[in-house]
């Protein structure tokens, strides 16, 4: 009988253990709730010179965040933010205006973007043939 009212006892506060935050979970999730109904989209974008991101020491990095609003250490963030809501975040479909000429000098730029987008985690590196070249490969995203 001593071993069963102690098995009881047991197993009512290991129940009270287990069950007892998940009550208290249930209880608070309205107070836990998210506070928009916008996937996040928050990026890190840096810029280095060299050929790719594993040599290239960061020279610049801006914060760029989209949802709800535009914001970041971005200089265009609203523009930045438009342009990849056109092409869905898909950053090899940024496109640039085909007017903007660029020497053919071969100083290597390294971009990387990691972060989320619209929920989903995006991690992107691209080298451009020089400086010009980068700013041109997009309106607004890869010019900071």
């Amino acid at each position: 009988m001593r071993n069963t009212a102690r098995w009881a006892a047991t197993l009512g506060l290991t129940a009270t253990a287990v069950c007892g935050p998940l009550a208290g979970a249930s209880l608070a999730s309205p107070a836990t709730a998210p506070a928009s109904l916008y996937a996040p989209s928050a990026l890190v974008l840096t810029v280095g010179h060299g050929e790719s991101a594993a040599i290239a020491a960061p020279v610049r990095a801006v914060t760029l965040t989209c949802a709800p609003t535009a914001s970041g250490t971005h200089p265009a963030a609203e523009a930045a933010c438009a342009e990849l809501r056109v092409t869905g975040g898909d950053f090899d479909a940024l496109r640039a205006d085909p007017g903007v000429f660029c020497t053919r000098e071969y100083a290597p730029v390294v971009v990387t973007v990691d972060g989320v987008w619209q929920g989903r985690h995006v991690s992107y590196e691209r080298t451009f043939a020089n400086e010009c070249v980068k700013n041109a490969g997009s309106d607004s995203v890869f010019t900071f």
